[in-house]
């Protein structure tokens, strides 16, 4: 594929796939997947179904601010002498009130890990190392077959210093800001940077 066909994406049918996007979208993509990671991984281990799990969503929603709302919002009308007895765990909910619990402590915890973007950044400069960023090329199958770069591999690159500028760009859903980002980290492919403008896929190590 020429370089115009890069600069011109789709005019020799790099869009027929609808997974062949500009990197900014899929590292947009690839920063939700990773804050998707860190609402879960840092999350409570234990299901809501156990005695544990339930005592800890409870004293999470007792002492976070939001938490009633948030029940609320699941739709959790229980009387407050109940919620204590559940928080203790000398009762335990009905079903239906018990995924209500669920759903509201881990609403809770993404509104306050999304709140805290300061936590990401920390999270993907590790202390200056960086993150792994694993770049996919387009699916050349789409493509006229003339025009096609059946060289491109996949590319694994230690990126360091853009994270704040990233995060901060997904915060605001600043695309342009984010295509900013996206240019610094392809410019380390040197001569092949091109070919990396639009990708398949991105994933990163975090």
């Amino acid at each position: 594929m020429s370089t115009d066909g890069w600069k011109n994406f789709g005019r020799y049918g790099a869009n027929r796939d609808p997974g062949n996007v500009h990197g900014a979208v899929a590292l947009a993509q690839a920063l939700e997947d990773a804050l998707e990671r860190m609402i879960i991984d840092g999350g409570i281990r234990s299901p809501a179904t156990t005695r544990r799990g339930l005592m800890a969503r409870m004293n999470y929603l007792n002492t976070t601010a939001g938490g009633a709302q948030a029940l609320a919002d699941a739709g959790v009308t229980a009387h407050p002498s109940t919620l204590r007895a559940w928080t203790r765990g000398a009762r335990s909910p009905r079903p239906e009130n018990l995924e209500a619990v669920d759903t509201a402590y881990w609403n809770l915890r993404a509104a306050n890990v999304l709140a805290n973007p300061g936590a990401l950044k920390q999270h993907l400069n590790r202390g200056g190392q960086g993150t792994r960023v694993e770049i996919h090329p387009i699916n050349q199958a789409v493509v006229d077959a003339p025009r096609r770069r059946d060289n491109l591999r996949v590319r694994k690159l230690q990126v360091r210093y853009v994270w704040d500028a990233a995060v901060d760009a997904l915060v605001d859903g600043n695309l342009g800001a984010l295509e900013d980002v996206w240019d610094d980290v392809i410019a380390d492919l040197d001569s092949d940077w091109g070919a990396y403008t639009y990708v398949g896929h991105i994933g990163l190590g975090a």
